[in-house]
């Protein structure tokens, strides 16, 4: 069966057991009181905010059918990934590589989503979401696991004056993320901050490293301590990523004394809440590594 191009669904494709076809709503003239704002949470298919968008693979009606071990192919490379993701990180959420990009508008000026497959992804977020910037956290080896053309996205970025960045971190590795975290972060803080357009963060699922990066940006920058900041992500776009990775990151920036404990043996739920000087450092330190 051919694919209907250009094609958009308001709609979840995350197989969860809390989460399973759920509904959002396309936004029309949301407005924010302030960059940080977040809308409230609601299953309502009018809210505003509350949405992920599903965009179909292919780009018109295929003449020619996809050949069986091409089809397996795509299937192996899908169950392989989600039975590591599921293994690594404990969670019960699957990535669908098929039903092409796919992404959940947090706040007004930020978007989290899983990895553009192909030029004709990067027109559809530059027209019809406004997106100025891409932060992407992927290594090499991601993409070239999924067969992306990465250097045709990044050309046609630069055709739509689409800013594309990358802070690759290794994916279902806590302490790949807690380092990268910091320099992401300050990326996606100064393009923000810019006020062109919106920042469009992803990794391959937009599961686990892109929701991560938004939730430290939320907690560290827009006064929220690190529960509401992850929650308030997580019930806009099912996912599972890494709290203890963010807890780890805040702690390396907030602390840096030589006799500080190691992280490793505060209790559980140790920088869930910063003060607010420590917060004024970790903005300052997040800023200093703008361009590095």
């Amino acid at each position: 069966m051919g694919a209907i191009g250009n094609t958009f669904l308001s709609a979840s494709i995350f197989t969860s057991p809390l989460e399973n076809n759920l509904l959002l709503s396309k936004p029309k003239n949301a407005s924010m009181k302030s960059l940080c704002d977040v809308a409230v949470v609601s299953r309502n298919p009018s809210s505003k905010l509350s949405r992920v968008s599903c965009k179909l693979s292919g780009s018109g009606i295929e003449e020619k059918p996809t050949s069986n071990n091409g089809v397996s192919n795509s299937k192996n490379r899908m169950e392989e990934y989600n039975t590591a993701m599921k293994s690594m990180m404990r969670n019960p959420y699957e990535y669908h590589h098929d039903l092409g990009m796919n992404y959940t508008l947090i706040t007004e000026s930020l978007i989290v989503g899983s990895q553009p497959q192909k030029p004709e992804d990067i027109d559809h977020l530059r027209k019809e979401e406004d997106v100025a910037y891409i932060l992407n956290m992927q290594q090499d080896k991601d993409i070239e696991y999924w067969g992306i053309d990465l250097q045709s996205i990044i050309k046609r970025c630069q055709d739509c004056q689409i800013r594309h960045m990358r802070r690759p971190a290794k994916d279902f590795d806590p302490d790949s993320l807690r380092n990268g975290l910091p320099k992401a972060v300050s990326s996606l803080e100064w393009a923000i901050s810019e006020g062109k357009g919106k920042v469009y963060v992803h990794c391959t699922a937009g599961l686990g490293r892109a929701p991560a990066i938004a939730i430290a940006y939320m907690f560290w920058f827009c006064d929220m301590d690190l529960n509401t900041a992850y929650d308030t992500l997580t019930s806009k776009r099912p996912c599972g990523p890494s709290k203890r990775a963010i807890r780890g990151a805040t702690y390396d920036l907030a602390k840096n004394d030589s006799w500080k404990e190691p992280f490793e043996s505060l209790p559980g739920h140790a920088f869930e809440g910063i003060s607010g000087w420590e917060r004024k450092l970790i903005q300052d330190r997040v800023h200093s590594l703008r361009g590095t």
